[in-house]
């Protein structure tokens, strides 16, 4: 029963960590209409707020929305090592469990989990955001033990340079190969720390038409390329109102990638087509080992780092990842920082790691745990998991920008595999989309 709901939980994972910022359909949804003041969203005079209880908030991870996950997770080792505190855990929900919901009622969270790239959108639109660096040297905290990169995306949410949270859970791209196919050509398996450059001559020999099938020598999501690439660049301009996309910077990233799907037959399809047997390699999160593997358990595959640039060795994409925030408004703000720094420790690190789950903190004890608790990640090289360094994200925006989420992904499709356009062409398109949206946020906003 253990290794099914192990399974259970690492197929979930890896259904809420892909788009790293919507829910599609039932994505909290926040207007600028709300009242958010303090005056509604203070629950520290409520009469009702019990002195002893901490409100911990899920909106991602989205498998938190299942009590029995979020018990054996987190719930279970919390009251045990706080056996003073009433937990209350609360999870998103639509309809009756959104932030509206709970500023409405006067039921303000004291500690919320939610994905870094929704901070904007829905901690800041709410007015709840507290920064952390009083707590962070009250309790002597070292942040250095944590990945710099995810704290930095963190960080740089902020103008100010406050710490407006603490990384929590995260998600890495790593290279999926197929054994047999790279066996039937006769071509060396790839190796940790290979450049793109190299996986692109592999490519180039695994592309083949082989009577009927078609063997794809390289995929890779495309939004997911864009969304955290490698060079850390930010489609928004860091001191203008606007999108920055028609760049040299990004055209080489977008050329990058783009020379790959130019290979004959090796036509952009899916990642997700790898667990049929008849591609080579794949880039994708390395929680789909055990969702692949559930889904063909012929597939021979191991993993092994995703490429990098040849200029830049090693560094991988900027971190996919959840954080946790501490509420203004809380009354308890030193209890949730305890709970927030028991969560980073290596005891409940390596708890995570255990169930494939990566977390902030890099020592070798929560490395050497990473799915332990999972069949599937038995035999398979997840030191590529670790492998290098996660690119730095670019600095913070000047204050007083609008954000919005460009639609990165129109690059590649509809513009480049539709439309055939040029990449500084299908990046000019989507940048003055991006301009087109921001200037209809400013105007609905009053702007």
């Amino acid at each position: 029963m253990k290794n099914i709901i192990s399974s259970f939980m690492a197929i979930a994972l890896v259904l809420v960590l892909l788009s790293g910022c919507e829910r599609s359909n039932s994505d909290p949804v926040i207007t600028n209409t709300e009242n958010t003041s303090n005056e509604t969203a203070d629950n520290s005079n409520n009469p009702s707020a019990d002195e002893n209880e901490l409100i911990i908030y899920t909106v991602w991870p989205g498998f938190y929305a299942n009590e029995e996950i979020y018990e054996r997770q987190v719930g279970q080792y919390l009251k045990k090592k706080f056996p003073d505190v009433n937990f209350r855990h609360i999870y998103w929900d639509n309809p009756g469990k959104q932030y509206k919901d709970l500023i409405a009622a006067g039921t303000i969270p004291d500690l919320i989990m939610e994905n870094a790239n929704n901070f904007h959108k829905h901690i800041a639109e709410h007015d709840l955001q507290y920064d952390l660096s009083d707590l962070i040297k009250k309790h002597n905290y070292d942040t250095s033990q944590l990945n710099q990169a995810a704290l930095a995306v963190l960080k740089n949410k902020s103008p100010e340079g406050e710490i407006i949270g603490l990384p929590f859970q995260m998600s890495d791209f790593v290279l999926f190969y197929n054994k047999d196919i790279f066996d039937k050509f006769g071509i060396d398996y790839p190796t940790n720390g290979m450049t793109y450059d190299q996986v692109y001559e592999l490519a180039k020999q695994l592309t083949r038409v082989d009577g009927e099938i078609t063997y794809k020598g390289y995929q890779q999501h495309p939004g997911l390329y864009m969304t955290y690439n490698q060079l850390g660049l930010n489609a928004l301009s860091l001191t203008e109102d606007k999108a920055e996309l028609a760049t040299p910077e990004w055209t080489r990233h977008v050329d990058n990638l783009r020379r790959f799907y130019d290979i004959p037959a090796n036509q952009f399809t899916s990642v997700d087509h790898f667990p049929k047997g008849n591609m080579a390699m794949s880039v994708h999160v390395s929680e789909k080992i055990v969702q692949w593997y559930d889904q063909n358990n012929d597939l021979n595959f191991d993993i092994v780092s995703m490429p990098s640039y040849p200029d830049s060795p090693g560094v991988k994409a900027m971190p996919n990842l959840y954080g946790m925030f501490i509420t203004k408004q809380s009354p308890r703000k030193d209890l949730a920082f305890e709970v927030m720094t028991y969560l980073l420790s290596e005891e409940m690190q390596i708890n995570f790691a255990k169930e494939g789950i990566i977390g902030p903190l890099k020592t070798p004890a929560v490395q050497e745990a990473f799915g332990q608790n999972l069949p599937q990640m038995q035999g398979k090289n997840t030191d590529a998991i670790f492998y290098g360094e996660n690119a730095m994200p670019p600095a913070a925006r000047a204050k007083g920008l609008t954000y919005i989420s460009p639609h990165l992904h129109e690059v590649f499709s509809p513009l480049i595999f539709g439309e055939s356009k040029d990449s500084l062409t299908a990046l000019r398109i989507v940048e003055e989309n991006t301009n087109k949206a921001i200037e209809v946020s400013k105007a609905a906003n009053g702007g």
